[in-house]
């Protein structure tokens, strides 16, 4: 049975590489698609030619970039995101959850030394506030040591401990009401309960608070 949205919600998913995100974004995206939402799952960096220089830059190494440089090819692959993805899709009234969204680039470029809060608003200045962030939170030991063993890969320049310590310092920092902390280093099923309640509690204020 088809679920009717009285408008579209937006769920983003966070966290440091290897916190399962991805994963996890694909379950809950099946999930509420088996229950009758009408779901479009997305993610960032997008396919966009900004999103694959961004991509190309991670394999060999961003410090061909500054970090201004950086911040603004993020920037510009978000715009074309939201007008061809994001913002199509809230207008439709469906469900869309974002495997990372302008929080990385609050945490991952603020880690480069640029201002967190200035980023932050310079990014709600185009892109629509989502309706519930879940963040994934695992220590920079555990996903390093979860991309080795799962992936079979050596972490690059934004995986290593230091880098991700200060990244998971700002993710921390983050203080939205719609900003849910998850512990990601329990056992997978757990962490999926902890995030589908939050987006079940999500859908209920939608269909509760807004007019039909």
């Amino acid at each position: 049975m088809t679920q009717h949205l009285t408008h579209g919600l937006l769920i983003a998913i966070e966290g440091i590489d290897g916190s399962g995100k991805t994963t996890q974004a694909q379950r809950l995206a099946e999930h509420l698609t088996n229950q009758g939402y009408e779901v479009v799952l997305t993610h960032e960096p997008t396919d966009s030619p900004y999103g694959r220089k961004i991509r190309s830059l991670a394999q060999s190494g961003r410090s061909a970039l500054t970090a201004d440089q950086e911040l603004k090819l993020f920037v510009e692959d978000r715009k074309y995101h939201i007008a061809n993805v994001i913002a199509p899709a809230l207008e439709a009234k469906q469900i869309v959850i974002t495997d990372r969204y302008y929080f990385s680039t609050i945490a991952y470029q603020g880690a480069r030394g640029l201002d967190p809060s200035a980023i932050q608003q310079a990014n709600e200045a185009f892109a629509p506030r989502p309706d519930l962030v879940l963040y994934l939170n695992v220590s920079p030991e555990a996903g390093l040591e979860r991309i080795r063993q799962a992936r079979g890969e050596e972490p690059n320049l934004f995986e290593r401990a230091e880098m991700l310590r200060d990244i998971r310092s700002i993710f921390a920092s983050i203080d939205e009401l719609y900003f849910v902390e998850i512990d990601a280093e329990r056992n997978a099923d757990d962490v999926f309960k902890d995030m589908l309640s939050n987006a079940e509690y999500a859908l209920s204020y939608v269909h509760i608070h807004q007019p039909a």
